[in-house]
């Protein structure tokens, strides 16, 4: 049966999106969130925000600043409930 994880993403970016690429290959249902801090731009975070995005990987955010989908910080907490794993970066 296929596991509902949540990758949250704060002070390691680089390595928290490589681990959200990561977790898809197992067929599990990846969701990241972006928390707080604006998401760095270069080339590898480029990358594997591209490959999420083509993966169907869901991203959400609650800083403005992040061209995600935007959430409050209690709706995520509540979104949260649901996923049976959580990957904190």
């Amino acid at each position: 049966m296929a596991k509902k994880i949540a990758v949250l993403v704060r002070d390691r970016q680089h390595e928290a999106l490589r681990v959200a690429v990561g977790l898809t290959l197992a067929d599990d249902k990846v969701d990241v969130f972006i928390m707080e801090r604006k998401l760095e731009s270069d080339e590898n975070i480029a990358l594997n925000i591209e490959t999420l995005n083509d993966l169907g990987v869901k991203i959400f955010s609650n800083n403005s600043e992040n061209n995600f989908e935007q959430m409050t910080t209690e709706e995520i907490a509540k979104t949260l409930t649901g996923y049976d794993l959580f990957v904190p970066y």
